[in-house]
């Protein structure tokens, strides 16, 4: 791994229905062996059949699941005198994002229903109701965060 310098962002143009960058990175980390007609089909799929389920702006209930589902501190294993420990430490705002969009579409995918779009649409709606699999990733990787707080000062 090169540690001279960090290569430049890429710059992600906004998706083409809600102009949203956010949305364009959903959709790009659903998409599969390059194929991104589809994985747009299914994400508008889903936001189609959540504003005919809630009737709310779909794109609220995205930006909503995604913050409810966003975690702020992780445990990363530290070796310190031959004993490895847990230590809580934060995470970087893009990394969040990642981990949160990961969860979201690794929910979505476990899910039991007929197609993807309904899968993530319910998951979604889960995750902006502070419920489902993506919120309870997050619940516990806060409680393990928590629960070795003692080791804080191990951190880096």
């Amino acid at each position: 791994m090169a540690r001279r310098n960090r290569p430049e962002k890429r710059v992600i143009p906004p998706d083409a229905r809600y102009q949203n960058m956010q949305v364009q990175t959903f959709i790009n980390k659903l998409m599969t062996r390059g194929k991104k007609s589809t994985a747009e089909r299914v994400v508008y799929t889903a936001f189609d059949r959540i504003e005919q389920q809630s009737g709310r702006d779909p794109l609220d209930v995205f930006t909503q699941g995604l913050r409810n589902v966003t975690p702020v501190l992780e445990v990363k294993p530290r070796r310190v005198g031959g004993a490895t420990y847990q230590v809580p430490v934060e995470i970087r705002p893009d990394r969040r994002q990642a981990l949160a969009m990961r969860w979201l579409l690794n929910a979505a995918r476990t899910r039991s229903g007929r197609s993807m779009s309904e899968k993530l649409a319910a998951e979604l709606l889960d995750a902006s109701n502070s419920t489902g699999n993506a919120m309870k990733r997050k619940d516990d990787t806060h409680r393990m965060a928590e629960a070795n707080r003692a080791f804080v000062h191990y951190r880096w």
